[in-house]
C-alpha cells in the first residue's frame, strides 16, 4: 500500500526535476499532494503537477481549491505520512528552520508531525553561507533528513556544491524514511571524530586541522538510518548531534581509553578521528617563556585503530587514511597492518584540501578493490560509505537483534 506524500516545491530552476519526482512517486503507488510556493509557481505551472498527481495544487494558505477549506494546511498536515521539499531553495530552507508560515508550504510544515525530508538546491555561495549551514544544522537536529546537494553544473553556468540530488535518489530516501526503520536498525556503531590536542604546556598544544565534519557526518548518517551511535569526539566547533551518546576527549590517551572502553560489543567501528601521531615527551607544568630557541622532544603515540581491531575482532572496522603521497598504497597498508575491513582514502593536495570543507573526494579501499567517489558533500560521502559497509557486511541490515 502506498504512502501519502506532500511534495513541497520552492523557487528554484530545479523545480523541473520535481515534476519527474512526482510522477515517479505516483507510479510507485503513492498518493502525492504537491504544494507550490509562489516562487516555485514562477518556474513550473500548478497544472503540470495537477496532471501528474491527480490533485489540485494549492498556492496560498487560504486557497480553498479542492474543497479543503480555509484550514486546508492543517488537514493536509494531518493527512501526510511525510513532507518532502524538493527543491528547497535557500529561502525555503531558512523559512523551514525558523518556522515561518509565510506561505502554504511553511504553514503545512509548521503544522505537520510527520517526518521532514529536504533536498536543497541553490548556488554554491548561498549553500556555503554560514546562515544556510546553521539552518541546515537546525533542521538536522530536529530530525529532518537532508538529501544532497550535489556538486555539478548550476543554473549560473558555474560548477560547485548546490545542485539538487536526482529524483531517483530523493525517491529512494523518501521510501527509506517511510519504511519506519532504517537499514541500520539494531546496529551498534562507534565513530571517532575530530583532532586530538597534545599539550606542550598548560596553554599550548600540538594539533592538526581536522574540523570533525566528516566523522560527525558518518555518525549522523548512521543515526538517521536507525543505528545506536556512540560518538567519541576530539575538540571541535560542532554542536553535539541530538539523541546521540557523545564522549568528549582531548588527548590521544583520552581517545584511546574511550575507544577501548566503548568499542567492545560494537558492530561497526569507524575511526574517522585525526589522532596525533606524536606527543611531547615531557609537557611543561608551567607556561613556557619566549626564548630564542625551543626544542621539543616528541614520542610516537600508540596505534588506537590497531588496538580497536584486537579488542573488538567481531566488529566491522573502518579506517581513514589522509595522505599527501602514495594514498592508495598507504590505505592498503592500513588494511593489512591494522586489520581493518575498509579504509577511506583521502588525499591532501594543492587542488584538494578537505580540512574544514563541507565537501570531500575519497576512495573506498577494501581487499577486493577500490571504489572512487565523486566529490560531494561530506554527508553524501557518509551515505555512500554506509551503503558500502552494508554491501560488504549484509547481515547488518535490519538485523533487529538485542545486544547483551
Amino acid at each position: 500500500m502506498g504512502a501519502r506524500i506532500i511534495l513541497g516545491v520552492s523557487g528554484s530552476i530545479a523545480a523541473f526535476k520535481a515534476a519527474r519526482l512526482a510522477s515517479d512517486l505516483v507510479q510507485s503507488g503513492h498518493a502525492v499532494q504537491v504544494v507550490l510556493t509562489p516562487g516555485g509557481a514562477r518556474f513550473i505551472s500548478p497544472l503540470t503537477f495537477e496532471a501528474l498527481s491527480g490533485r489540485p495544487v494549492p498556492l496560498e494558505v487560504w486557497d480553498e481549491s479542492g474543497g479543503q477549506g480555509p484550514m486546508g494546511h492543517i488537514e493536509m498536515s494531518r493527512w501526510a505520512d511525510i513532507l518532502a521539499v524538493a527543491p528547497a531553495s535557500a529561502g525555503a530552507v531558512a523559512r523551514l528552520a525558523l518556522g515561518l508560515p509565510a506561505d502554504m508550504l511553511g504553514a503545512v510544515a509548521l503544522s505537520a508531525c510527520c517526518p521532514l525530508l529536504i533536498a536543497p538546491a541553490m548556488e554554491t555561495g548561498m549553500w556555503e553561507h554560514p546562515a544556510t549551514q546553521e539552518h541546515v544544522q537546525t533542521l538536522r537536529l530536529r530530525g529532518a533528513t537532508i538529501v544532497g546537494p550535489k556538486i555539478g553544473r548550476l543554473a549560473s553556468g558555474a560548477s560547485g556544491a548546490g545542485r539538487m540530488a536526482e529524483p531517483d535518489e530523493i525517491r529512494h530516501e523518501i521510501e527509506r524514511v517511510l519504511a519506519g526503520t532504517g537499514d541500520l536498525d539494531g546496529v551498534r556503531v562507534l565513530v571517532t571524530a575530530g583532532p586530538t590536542f597534545e599539550p606542550i604546556d598548560p596553554v599550548r598544544y600540538i594539533g592538526n586541522r581536522s574540523s570533525g565534519k566528516m566523522g560527525y557526518a558518518v555518525a549522523e548518517e548512521a543515526q538517521q538510518r536507525g543505528a545506536e551511535v556512540t560518538l567519541i569526539s576530539g575538540p571541535t566547533a560542532l554542536s553535539p548531534p541530538a539523541g546521540m551518546a557523545v564522549v568528549p576527549v582531548e588527548t590521544h590517551d583520552q581517545m584511546q581509553g574511550a575507544v577501548l572502553q566503548h568499542g567492545v560489543g560494537q558492530d561497526v567501528i569507524v575511526m574517522a578521528a585525526a589522532v596525533a601521531d606524536f606527543t611531547p615527551v615531557e609537557p611543561a607544568s608551567e607556561k613556557l617563556r619566549r626564548s630564542a630557541n625551543l626544542t621539543l622532544s616528541l614520542a610516537p603515540t600508540s596505534d588506537i585503530a590497531a588496538q580497536a581491531t584486537r579488542a573488538a575482532p567481531e566488529a566491522f572496522h573502518v579506517g581513514f587514511a589522509l595522505e599527501t603521497g602514495d594514498l592508495i598504497g598507504r590505505a592498503r597498508e592500513k588494511l593489512q597492518h591494522k586489520g581493518q575491513d575498509l579504509v577511506v582514502a583521502n588525499a591532501v593536495s594543492e587542488t584538494h584540501n578537505p580540512f574544514g570543507s563541507d565537501t570531500n573526494r575519497v576512495s573506498l579501499v577494501t581487499r577486493d578493490g577500490i571504489r572512487e567517489l565523486e566529490e560531494s558533500s561530506k554527508r553524501e560521502v557518509a551515505r555512500q560509505l554506509w551503503d558500502e559497509i552494508l554491501r560488504l557486511r549484509p547481515e547488518l541490515r535490519l538485523q533487529h537483534r538485542s545486544h547483551q
